[in-house]
């Protein structure tokens, strides 16, 4: 097996969660081979460069491995080279950070450890 379907590949090494969230990142322009746009059945080759955007960080990774079959995290990193600048890292991490604190706090309904404590500031209910 000398080449392989991109978006099979994305999906094997885990750089997307399902096939079809890599075949439509391909379908948005979202991954390039050797810098030109893929389309979900590009084929992909040992040596390839792909760059491939995922949520808040575009990973680049140079391809050192070909499988078609979805392999465990551990042992992802035998089939990709991360070339990924580590700014791009510090940038997807300072955006995580951004996005909890503008997230509303108290928002729907009280948990039971929230309701105890109301309960407890309000005192008994009166029969």
């Amino acid at each position: 097996m000398e080449q392989v379907r991109i978006d099979k590949w994305l999906w094997a090494v885990r750089i997307y969660k399902t096939r079809s969230d890599a075949a439509s990142a391909c379908r948005a322009s979202a991954v390039r081979i050797n810098g030109v746009i893929a389309k979900p059945a590009s084929q992909l080759r040992i040596g390839d460069s792909v760059s491939a955007r995922n949520k808040a960080i575009t990973r680049t990774l140079r391809v050192v491995g070909i499988t078609e079959k979805r392999v465990s995290a551990s042992l992802a990193d035998e089939y990709i080279d991360d070339q990924t600048p580590q700014l791009e890292y510090d940038l997807a991490a300072e955006k995580r950070a951004n996005a909890r604190l503008f997230k509303h706090e108290g928002g729907g309904r009280p948990t039971k450890k929230d309701r105890r404590t109301i309960e407890q500031l309000l005192g008994p209910e009166p029969d």
